[in-house]
């Protein structure tokens, strides 16, 4: 099986009259698993966690073999520092992920792989496992994702097509940065500089998939509107297909801002 066949494929296509660029890309014949990480600022605990998954691409894992997604959840807050990357939204995520999984724990750092709670540390060996299992599997949906740049924004339209009838399936868009740091000043981590990837901005969904099969698609737009602050050159959106019932991750499909 060729390869190119295997992993999402990624198309530039520049306008002649427009110095900005469209990117498309398409998901492959084989599943992308995905991993969440909830962590905080706050949680002298969560930056090894931070630092393993920025890590992950150099060992190999770059989005064409798992998407990644960092969550910064805001109840660490309370010990003095304000993680600017924080929200609540992801903090109510956290607590929902784990009340469908019936775990009664909340915690940081939260590493979820393909909406189930991984507990095997920050294993290596462990985890190349679990993500070649993953690739191993057919998605049970394919995804075409288009980012067109606009001023201030990043215009993101998601098509979708499942492989088989699922009431319950949904879509989301996160809108991510790297090489975001923090010189925390209070907490658990006061006099501590914070590197982080991976870091979701905005986390749009859940999108209805409703009476799609496989000879039907649904197209998802969204629309992100991009803070003064964050550099493009390190953004990416990510696409994920997910039953609401169980959380199981039928395609994920991620994409470097080409604006």
């Amino acid at each position: 099986m060729k390869l190119s066949a295997l992993f999402a494929t990624i198309v530039f296509i520049h306008a002649q009259s427009e110095p900005a660029a469209t990117c498309i890309g398409a998901s492959g014949t084989q599943r992308v698993p995905l991993l969440e990480l909830y962590t905080s600022e706050g949680c002298d605990s969560c930056p090894p966690a931070d630092r393993w998954i920025s890590a992950l691409p150099a060992r190999g894992f770059d989005s064409r073999r798992v998407v990644t997604l960092a969550y910064h959840v805001d109840y660490w807050n309370y010990l003095g520092w304000n993680d600017p990357f924080a929200q609540a939204r992801f903090s109510e995520r956290q607590r929902f992920v784990n009340s469908r999984i019936r775990n009664r724990t909340i915690y940081t750092p939260q590493l979820m792989l393909d909406g189930k709670d991984y507990r095997a540390g920050l294993s290596l060996a462990d985890f190349q496992q679990r993500v070649a299992t993953g690739h191993y599997e057919k998605p049970g949906a394919d995804i075409t994702l288009s980012l067109n740049p606009a001023a201030g924004a990043i215009v993101a339209s998601a098509q979708v097509r499942l492989h088989r009838k699922e009431s319950g399936a949904s879509v989301f868009l996160a809108l991510t940065e790297n090489k975001l740091a923090s010189q925390v000043s209070a907490g658990e981590n006061k006099g501590k500089r914070l590197e982080h990837d991976f870091v979701v901005r905005e986390l749009a969904g859940p999108f209805a998939v409703i009476a799609i099969n496989a000879t039907e698609s649904a197209a998802i737009p969204h629309t992100f509107r991009l803070a003064p602050a964050w550099k493009a050159r390190d953004l990416s959106v990510a696409a994920f297909v997910q039953t609401s019932a169980t959380g199981e991750v039928l395609q994920a499909l991620a994409l470097p801002h080409c604006g």
